[in-house]
């Protein structure tokens, strides 16, 4: 039986009984290897003649139902977890690119992930250009022969504008440049493979795992893109990989289906190196996305009464929320969040970088964390703390100023939610 509603695929996708014990519940396979059934399947397993278990560096049941869930629920068509998000996102690119090549991405970007393609790839020879996405035509007058990719965020945090997805996917995919989609803020919520992005990654940490328990990140193949079409704008893909016997990855993957991309993931940089999603982690993110569907909801309703009421408070200059933006924003919000808005919020306060501080410090609910998703309510400065590695210019890229106060809104009852930030307010007004 074929699901469509996340609502099922989160609690069925992948996954009915262990074969073994019945048992409903995913198992933890806490196993570093596997045994073969003889030398004849060892050696199909290591030639990619068939899939199956090697070592969970490269694989593991337990984390192949977690792959298979979010590829289900994104629409993909198959998916690839790592050690963290900040492991997605390098290995997204690193995936394409190579010493001499290029990315062209949105300067709307979490802090980390501006420092690890402005300079950590930077080191490693990629360059990354970054254009401002309010003009999806900049994404095109940046690139050329040796761009590989494009890549944004579904709803940029901190900035919260979301990004014009099917217009700069128009832009790359005649040219052979797929979009790759960081859609951590917003699960369920947007489905950019919809939008025609080709690669969509998120930190598993943030709202998909959504208890603050577990560092996961995750790869997804939209098996919807001509790699094959493109040899000379993706020789990734298409030169023989000394790495693995010289497979050509457009032709190696065929019997396996449309997963060309994700399986040179998999095959060659997870599997150097290492960056493999623990067993334990992989079941305690499982847990999380049994409840996606419900709490995105409650995350989305509880921020949107927190962005109103914070735009009616003295105390605060700006409000930064998908449904507080005027003009395109506005506009891209209503075409791409139909199902929620999110659980983000962020506002500037009219006393600058001393009043955020003083703001912070007198939360009492909301806790003082450097991380979003969570079901408890969160916050922070990022001036000072996620985008402090980046200049004063790029922070303001970003979205960043230095009053500006990101909040995680959580699952408590919006009543006390709201007496906390009107508290903190007044402390930061006084």
């Amino acid at each position: 039986m074929t699901y469509r509603n996340p609502e099922t695929l989160a609690l069925h996708a992948g996954w009915r009984r262990d074969p073994a014990s019945k048992a409903v519940a995913v198992p933890i396979y806490q196993t570093t290897s596997y045994q073969f059934d003889d030398a004849g399947q060892a050696a199909r397993l290591f030639a990619l003649q068939e899939l199956g278990n090697i070592y969970t560096r490269i694989g593991n049941p337990t984390t192949d139902v977690l792959e298979q869930r979010i590829a289900a629920l994104e629409g993909g068509a198959a998916a690839l977890a790592v050690a963290s998000g900040q492991a997605a996102s390098a290995f997204a690119v690193q995936n394409l690119a190579r010493v001499g090549d290029n990315v062209v991405a949105s300067t709307d970007l979490y802090g980390g992930t501006w420092n690890l393609f402005a300079n950590t790839l930077k080191d490693q020879g990629v360059e990354v250009r970054f254009v401002d996405p309010r003009d999806p035509e900049n994404f095109r007058r940046a690139t050329d022969d040796r761009t590989r990719a494009y890549y944004a965020e579904s709803l940029p945090n901190p900035k919260l504008e979301v990004f014009p997805i099917a217009e700069v996917a128009a832009i790359g995919r005649p040219l052979g440049i797929p979009l790759i989609v960081d859609n951590t803020a917003a699960p369920l919520l947007i489905r950019p493979f919809d939008h025609g992005a080709a690669i969509v990654v998120h930190s598993l940490t943030k709202f998909i795992g959504g208890h603050g328990n577990s560092i996961g990140g995750i790869i997804v193949d939209g098996g919807n893109f001509p790699w094959e079409d493109h040899p000379a704008r993706q020789p990734a893909l298409h030169q023989p990989d000394p790495s693995y016997h010289g497979a050509k990855w457009v032709e190696a993957a065929k019997p396996l289906g449309p997963i060309a991309y994700v399986l040179k993931a998999r095959t060659t940089l997870l599997r150097d190196l290492g960056a493999a999603l623990s067993p334990f982690n992989a079941f305690l993110i499982l847990q999380g996305v049994e409840t996606l569907a419900l709490r995105i909801r409650e995350h989305s309703r509880n921020a949107t009464l927190v962005a109103d009421f914070l735009a009616q408070r003295g105390e605060v200059a700006r409000v930064i929320h998908p449904g507080h933006h005027q003009g395109e924003a506005a506009a891209r919000s209503a075409k791409y969040l139909t199902q929620g808005q999110g659980g983000l919020v962020g506002f500037e306060l009219a006393g600058g970088r001393e009043a955020g501080a003083r703001f912070i410090d007198a939360l009492k609910l909301f806790y003082h964390v450097a991380n979003i998703g969570d079901a408890r309510s969160l916050a922070i400065h990022p001036a000072s703390t996620t985008h402090s590695q980046l200049t004063e210019a790029e922070q303001q890229a970003t979205g960043v100023t230095p009053g500006y106060v990101r909040l995680s809104i959580g699952l408590e009852h919006a009543d006390d939610i709201l007496a906390d930030l009107d508290q903190a307010l007044k402390a930061a007004a006084a």
